[in-house]
């Protein structure tokens, strides 16, 4: 009996001493693997705060674009250009999240396809009944859209106020802008409120691998918003590294309230780098992420053994030195230092490689979407 006892009990020890393995290696770090775990940090510490904050803002805006429609002056003009400002950084750190409810209501192609249709917007001011909903519609809404109005009709803040204040069209335009915010304002609660209610569990809930499941979904939408709406739309349109050297100015990210465009830019980068991250809005903390995900999968650098999430962030700082060198105005950077424009495109080439090619294939995440620049 004394016998059995010992070799149940030394069988009991050599388990816990190898792991169950039968070998002496660590097991992988399966905490990290939780992908449900990534999902309920990134849903409740990330995405939905991020989108009370941008709905703090809009409100904000909404209510300083009353006033000044209630009565154009231009100190009701200023304070609802500043109010657009603040929102239209803030929108910068949820655009990123354009999978789930965001893609349900296309609100990035409503509330930021730039440049501005300004013969559209015309169109529509003179058409009450025009449709906003279809895809023709996109760049006749949105952030642009109330650059355009507020900021692009004239060239001083009296002009403007006096293209509102014009008998009959003066009216028109200003039910224009109130049919642009109303419209905003009702895409943006569609989607917080399909987050705080079913579409969280949803999303915390598919933790598979396939092509519907959260991560697939989150991750697709991640790095398209990368390529497509950072690197291609505010660097490498403009700059002409995507159009064979012709260089498109007009293209910039907020082209009639230029002196925003780099803080528009660097302000979607770093809420890029944050969500990689998990950083939490509310403490800063980083949690669970793609990035603590990648470590648990042991991915690694081919070229230097590295862990790739640290050649990611290194990448992704690499590209953050590049948009620091630039000027405030990324329409005079195209026209008169076209150079750092494209080095910055540049370096947000590399990342998207290790982004949709070495970070999905360590994911097993199959990229579904489609883009034609050769990538």
């Amino acid at each position: 009996m004394k016998k059995y006892l010992l070799i149940v009990l030394t069988g009991l020890i050599w388990a816990c001493g190898s792991n169950g393995t039968g070998t002496d290696e660590p097991t992988p770090q399966e905490d990290g693997k939780d992908r449900k775990a990534i999902l309920i940090h990134l849903a409740d510490h990330v995405i939905i705060p991020s989108y009370a904050n941008f709905k703090l803002k809009l409100d904000a805006m909404l209510a300083k674009s009353d006033a000044f429609t209630s009565q154009p002056n231009t100190a009701n003009l200023q304070a609802f250009r500043s109010a657009w400002i603040e929102a239209y950084i803030e929108w910068q750190k949820v655009e990123l999240f354009d999978f789930g409810p965001a893609e349900k209501q296309t609100i990035r192609n409503f509330f930021n396809i730039y440049p501005a249709n300004e013969i559209g917007i015309q169109s529509n001011i003179a058409d009450p009944a025009a449709n906003l909903e279809v895809p023709a519609s996109y760049a006749q809404q949105g952030f642009p859209a109330l650059d355009f109005l507020i900021n692009g009709v004239a060239k001083t803040d009296e002009e403007i106020v006096a293209y509102y204040l014009t008998p009959i069209e003066g009216t028109k335009r200003i039910a224009y802008i109130k049919r642009l915010t109303t419209r905003m304002n009702s895409l943006l609660d569609k989607v917080i409120n399909e987050w705080n209610t079913t579409y969280r569990e949803t999303y915390v809930s598919k933790t598979g691998l396939d092509i519907s499941s959260s991560t697939s979904l989150m991750i697709n939408g991640f790095v398209l918003h990368y390529e497509r709406f950072i690197r291609s739309g505010k660097f490498g349109i403009p700059s002409g590294a995507m159009l064979n050297g012709v260089v498109a100015p007009e293209k910039v990210e907020a082209f009639y309230k230029k002196d925003i465009s780099l803080v528009l830019a660097k302000t979607a980068h770093q809420a890029y780098v944050d969500f990689f991250n998990g950083k939490a809005v509310k403490t800063g903390l980083e949690g669970p992420s793609i990035k603590t995900y990648l470590d648990a999968l042991k991915a690694k650098d081919s070229a230097t053994g590295k862990n790739l999430s640290e050649i990611i962030n290194a990448q992704l700082e690499a590209t953050k030195l590049k948009l620091d060198v630039l000027k405030p105005d990324l329409y005079e950077e195209v026209k008169t230092n076209n150079q750092a424009m494209v080095n910055v495109y540049t370096e947000m080439q590399k990342t998207v490689r290790l982004l949709k090619v070495d970070m999905t294939s360590a994911m097993s995440i199959t990229i579904t979407y489609t883009d034609n620049d050769g990538d």
